[in-house]
């Protein structure tokens, strides 16, 4: 009898051990628990930008701000980075202080992805999505994967404007496909449009932006020349008309005083040459 109990209770054990397996120490880690992981954190931004459908099909709607903030906030940093090295080696223009735009991105970015996502937000719930707006700011966040790529293209005119609404434009119609469960016809209608007044808003302020930088460096630079123009005049007046005694000579006086007259005339006439071309602009 007690083997019969013995074989019975093994058998019982063996069947609980089947229908329950012991559980791996070793769980796969996610970013949410584990806390900041760089290497995800690229992986996420790698499949953003090759594979934007399979990301945001598979993206969790859910489960707080801090992932994609920082997720947002490391896509800044490194445009930053990059505005910077660009700026020192003189391709934006900007010098040494384009290495602030590793501070002044991530702030920016940061304030500016609320607000882009409460409108994104907006437009979903228009569009009849019943998702959230951590859902929305989810959909913005990874997103800007791109930027990196758009900080580079802005070295050449207008095309970091086109690069970002172009293809930001692209990954909100896949947002709101894969995530948001619209359909391909009216998320590419109503993005389209959205996007062509975003493309023709960037590309008409950037244009008046470049004017206005080029005609503050013509302003600049007329005013160092009107400057030196008076400098060499003051010049002149030193020791003005007197001889090698240190006496007045009527001579030397008339010659000063012509060449402070003539510094003058050309500063008025650069001050004046210079308000057309701004005017025109």
């Amino acid at each position: 009898m007690s083997e019969d109990k013995n074989s019975t209770t093994d058998s019982t054990t063996d069947s609980t051990t089947e229908a329950n397996p012991p559980q791996s120490s070793q769980e796969p880690v996610s970013p949410a628990s584990s806390g900041f992981d760089l290497g995800i954190v690229i992986d996420q931004a790698k499949q953003v930008v090759t594979q934007p459908g399979a990301f945001y099909r598979n993206m969790q709607k859910s489960g707080g701000y801090s992932e994609p903030l920082i997720f947002l906030l490391v896509m800044a940093i490194a445009s930053g980075m990059v505005f910077a090295v660009l700026s020192i080696i003189g391709l934006t223009g900007a010098g040494f202080a384009g290495v602030g735009a590793i501070i002044v991105m991530p702030i920016a970015l940061a304030i500016g992805g609320f607000i882009s996502a409460a409108i994104l937000f907006v437009v979903w719930k228009l569009m009849g999505s019943p998702n959230d707006y951590e859902t929305a700011y989810r959909c913005l966040a990874y997103s800007t994967a791109i930027v990196p790529v758009v900080t580079i293209a802005s070295v050449i005119p207008y095309l970091g404007t086109i690069v970002r609404v172009v293809w930001g434009t692209w990954l909100m119609i896949i947002a709101s496909m894969e995530v948001h469960e619209r359909t391909e016809k009216s998320s590419k209608l109503v993005f389209g449009i959205l996007g062509a007044i975003l493309l023709l808003t960037g590309l008409s302020g950037e244009y008046t932006q470049r004017n206005l930088q080029d005609a503050f460096s013509e302003q600049a630079k007329a005013f160092e020349d009107r400057a030196e123009a008076i400098e060499r005049g003051a010049k002149s007046l030193e020791n003005i008309g007197l001889n090698e005694d240190g006496e007045l000579d009527p001579e030397k006086l008339g010659k000063a005083m012509g060449d402070f007259a003539r510094a003058f005339e050309e500063a008025a006439k650069g001050s004046e040459e210079s308000k057309p071309d701004s005017e025109s602009k």
